[in-house]
């Protein structure tokens, strides 16, 4: 899995809300009082940036990824 520069994270703040966090960075790039909030920032985000969004659960375990860069493993085209 990626990490680092090339992804963006939706995680729970500890205080309540959710951040959306770019990987490895310590700050958030923005805090929202709901998920899907987050999410939506998150993903806009991800898409202009060309990055792997990463969103976890309550738990910290990574629910779900989208990917809106260069992904290793795209889909394959069922006509081929």
């Amino acid at each position: 899995m990626k990490r680092g520069p090339d992804s963006h994270h939706v995680v729970p703040n500890p205080s309540g809300g959710w951040d959306v966090k770019r990987g490895g960075a310590s700050r958030a790039s923005g805090h929202y009082d709901t998920k899907q909030e987050a999410v939506d920032v998150g993903r806009q985000i991800s898409r202009n940036q060309g990055t792997e969004l990463r969103i976890h659960n309550k738990d910290g375990k990574i629910a779900r990824s989208d990917s809106h860069g260069n992904d290793p493993n795209p889909p394959r085209d069922k006509n081929t």
